[in-house]
């Protein structure tokens, strides 16, 4: 890898990927137990790489959500909005976290991420994408009538599904390899970026969710990344996983792991991910957890995803 080569990561920092909202708990709504975490696995990395973050924002919308909805008689921010409050939040963290422990020079900047997404995605014709909190079924049919929300059970409960549609282009992905190019640690298109729509000059959010994954993974390519990172809380990717046998996978190709079956809930969307940006570049992709960061980039922990030619 030649030096200060980019490498695209997405770190599990202060997310439900880490693995379930309630892992956080309302007494740390920002996910702060785990930056330090995140911090000092991504930092020593800076000093030969172009480091490009991205992280997930689930249980944080999820309470800025419930805030809003605390104020009687106030409209509820949108989809849009919310990423947008909790993209600034979370990186504002991250870049405090790692500032003390780079050099004073080095440069951590934040950048608010818009996606475009196509508004005729079939997404949005099938909503799956759950978010917020869980009602009854009384109180689902009293929002869904009040504000046109679209409900489906979760377990025992009724949430809110909204579309997840596929991610097109990064508005902002010029200021981003400006900053790369200049040596500054980049942390943007958090919760999968800001989902808008481009019609007739315009930019219009949309009530969406963008899989975090697949988004970071557009990313990658567009910062001509060298190696594309997903940390997750697992050391790989497993095959029979909750078996009495599970086996993990340390490298593999982008056909045989897509000939694989994984929940589209838990490790789909970034296997899913991985083979993409196998697949679209010839460069590796790892999935691996944040604690082994040292040895996925050696190539020496994680499920390694490499190129057919190199399988």
């Amino acid at each position: 890898m030649s030096a200060r080569a980019p490498i695209a990561a997405v770190f599990p920092v202060a997310v439900a990927k880490w693995q379930a909202a309630s892992t956080l708990g309302p007494i740390d709504p920002a996910g702060k137990l785990y930056l330090p975490i995140a911090a000092e696995a991504i930092a020593p990395l800076a000093a030969e790489h172009g480091i490009v973050i991205a992280h997930g924002n689930g249980p944080q919308v999820g309470l800025l959500s419930l805030q809003a909805a605390a104020y009687a008689g106030a409209e509820p921010y949108p989809l849009d909005v919310l990423d947008a409050g909790s993209q600034g939040m979370i990186g504002y963290l991250i870049q405090q976290e790692l500032r003390s422990l780079l050099p004073p020079r080095h440069q951590v900047a934040t950048l608010l991420t818009m996606i475009a997404v196509d508004p005729d995605d079939p997404a949005f014709d099938d909503p799956t994408k759950f978010v917020g909190q869980g009602y009854d079924k009384p109180s689902a049919d009293e929002l869904a009538a009040s504000r046109g929300w679209m409900f489906k059970p979760d377990g025992l409960a009724w949430r809110r599904v909204v579309p997840s549609p596929e991610p097109r282009r990064i508005l902002e992905i010029v200021p981003i390899n400006w900053l790369l190019g200049h040596g500054a640690v980049v942390i943007c298109a958090g919760g999968g970026g800001i989902p808008i729509a481009l019609g007739s000059g315009e930019v219009v959010g949309v009530e969406a969710v963008i899989d975090k994954d697949l988004s970071s993974e557009l990313l990658a390519e567009e910062v001509d990344a060298d190696l594309f990172v997903m940390a997750t809380d697992v050391d790989g990717v497993y095959l029979d996983w909750g078996s009495p046998y599970p086996r993990k996978l340390t490298r593999i190709t982008p056909n045989d792991l897509a000939a694989q079956g994984f929940p589209a809930g838990s490790m789909g969307p970034k296997v899913e991910a991985a083979v993409r940006f196998v697949t679209k570049t010839g460069r590796r992709a790892v999935i691996g957890a944040l604690s082994d960061i040292a040895g996925i980039v050696a190539g020496t922990a994680g499920t390694n995803v490499i190129p057919e030619a190199d399988g």
